[in-house]
């Protein structure tokens, strides 16, 4: 007995990797716009490319808004404190750490409270190392302080990184239903 293959399996198949989106833009280290040219993938495999193009184009475009508003959301925060080129990579590995739990626990927070503290702390440590050396030598209040705003500004850009990540998914999402049910 064979499984019937019709272009509504399909479609529901890819609407339901395209909506893997939605979570993976709100929780950091999930994948998430890349569902959307996943699931487009799947609807041109379904009913061929002459029909499904269109959802695919508009599922790479989203796709590539989601890069950079993550590169600009991260740049501009940096860039406008003359933070060190390091600040966001800090800022990462503060988030790897929280993520897999390596931070300490936080008694009034979740895993939520964790992913905005782990690349606060981040961004902080490397700030202040950063900016203790020369040519800026700062004394260590002043690099605290200079790392702590830097850090602020940081887990800024990634909230605004994650909501315009989260409103390109619905919107991928809805284009999606819109073109494909033509």
């Amino acid at each position: 007995m064979s499984i019937p293959w019709s272009s509504d399996w399909w479609w529901w198949m890819a609407l339901l990797v395209q909506l893997l989106a939605i979570p993976g833009t709100l929780f950091p280290l999930l994948p998430g716009l890349i569902w959307l040219p996943v699931g487009g993938l799947i609807w041109i495999v379904a009913v061929g490319w002459q029909q499904a193009w269109p959802e695919l184009v508009v599922a790479l475009v989203l796709f590539g808004l989601g890069l950079v508003a993550d590169l600009l959301a991260l740049g501009l925060a940096s860039a406008r404190l003359k933070a060190s080129r390091w600040s966001a990579a800090g800022a990462g590995v503060g988030l790897l750490l929280a993520v897999l739990g390596l931070l300490p626990a936080l008694p009034f927070g979740g895993p939520l409270l964790g992913a905005l503290f782990g690349p606060w702390l981040g961004a902080l440590a490397v700030e202040t190392w950063v900016t203790k050396k020369p040519p800026r030598n700062l004394g260590w209040l002043e690099a605290l302080r200079q790392g702590s705003v830097v850090g602020l500004a940081v887990v800024a850009g990634l909230l605004v990184s994650r909501l315009a990540q989260l409103a390109l998914a619905l919107l991928g999402v809805a284009a999606f239903i819109g073109l494909s049910s033509r």
